[in-house]
């Protein structure tokens, strides 16, 4: 049996002592929390009427110097994960986008949408709606929206008719860019935040958001640190970087500061979601930190109702018999956050094979 909610390391897990952290990889927090599921779980109803079991309230946390935190119990399509977050930042609300670039994360969302909604003509069958999504430019635009979602709400948030820092009556509010230019104006903000939860315009997202805000948390880097990162950057030796002091560190253009994320989620499907939601918010984390010259240091995630699918808690047991392997590197280049464009190599990734389980839309 894995780690349990409450059993000694489970308190090792949220104390404050960072340097405990490291001692508990991000497999081992994920395993940990899917042995607290099965054995305390209470079952509830949900929306898909699958059924669940379900805890409430629970956090994890990763040191991104300690590898990328891709799970490797089981194989990740991270492929799908890095188009998702491309879409989002793009602002973009429509699947037609994801088709295009093999990503269906969001398919089941859209077809459902269509049959709720349907206008009383011939209904397609999923695989040739999905079809037309892709080659009918017109159908997409009508069937393809899911509304104010993600993407939508970080880079394009309506205003109200109080006056917005970085927005008016006319234009809406690029939540994105204003956390850039934030963070290079006033990185100690308490303030940097970005919100999907636009409460007046949940009636027209196919589906809430789940992991609905992030806040950013920055730091100066002490000049050890600083003069370690030089040596990670340039490959030079820790000997002579100990010689360089913050003014020579500066002409290098060496990070002053160290980055950290925190993400909160109300509706966690553990098994398909959560690792992908840990990958994205990582691989965003790394994006914001190249964007402003910051080193990425701490990822934690607060988790809402945090469940396992009833039809998923078999695949969840075979997970729990796997040992978790090393993390991977992701080098990430050529990045334009504002464009929704970046470049990115994944060194080493190794892991188990793929589990497969239903989709619950």
């Amino acid at each position: 049996m894995y780690i349990l909610w409450e059993c000694p390391i489970f308190i090792k897990l949220n104390s404050i002592n960072m340097n405990e952290f490291k001692e508990v990889t991000i497999d081992e927090q994920y395993l940990a929390l899917l042995d607290t599921i099965l054995v305390y779980g209470k079952e509830k109803k949900d929306r898909t009427e699958t059924g669940t079991k379900s805890i409430f309230g629970y956090t994890i946390r990763h040191d991104m110097t300690q590898g990328f935190p891709l799970l490797t119990t089981k194989k990740m399509a991270y492929k799908s994960m890095v188009t998702e977050l491309k879409w989002f930042l793009k602002g973009d609300t429509n699947i037609k986008y994801l088709i295009n670039n093999n990503c269906n994360i969001w398919n089941g969302d859209a077809y459902k949408k269509y049959l709720r909604t349907g206008d009383g003509t011939e209904v397609l069958a999923k695989a040739d709606f999905i079809n037309k999504i892709k080659t009918d430019n017109e159908f997409a635009d009508q069937w393809g929206d899911l509304g104010p979602i993600y993407g939508k709400q970080w880079r394009k948030w309506s205003p109200n008719s109080y006056a917005l820092k970085g927005c008016n009556a006319i234009n809406s509010y690029d939540q994105i860019k204003n956390l850039i230019e934030e963070l290079k104006t006033d990185p100690d903000s308490r303030r940097l935040m970005v919100n999907a939860w636009n409460v007046s315009e949940l009636g027209a997202m196919t589906l809430p958001p789940c992991h609905y805000g992030f806040q950013i948390y920055t730091t100066e880097l002490t000049l050890p640190e600083r003069q370690q990162e030089l040596c990670f950057i340039l490959g030079w030796g820790i000997h002579y970087a100990k010689t360089l002091d913050h003014i020579e560190l500066d002409k290098a253009n060496i990070p002053k500061r160290k980055i950290s994320l925190m993400w909160n989620q109300r509706s966690v499907d553990v098994f398909l979601g959560l690792p992908f939601n840990i990958a994205s918010y990582a691989l965003l984390l790394q994006l914001i930190g190249k964007e402003v010259n910051m080193v990425p240091d701490q990822l934690v995630g607060n988790l809402g109702d945090t469940h396992l699918y009833l039809n998923h808690l078999e695949e969840a047991k075979e997970q729990l018999k796997r040992d978790p392997m090393m993390l991977p590197e992701l080098e990430v280049s050529m990045v334009n956050i504002l464009e929704g464009e970046f470049d990115y190599i994944l060194h080493d990734y190794e892991s188990h094979p793929t589990i497969k389980a239903p989709l619950n839309n």
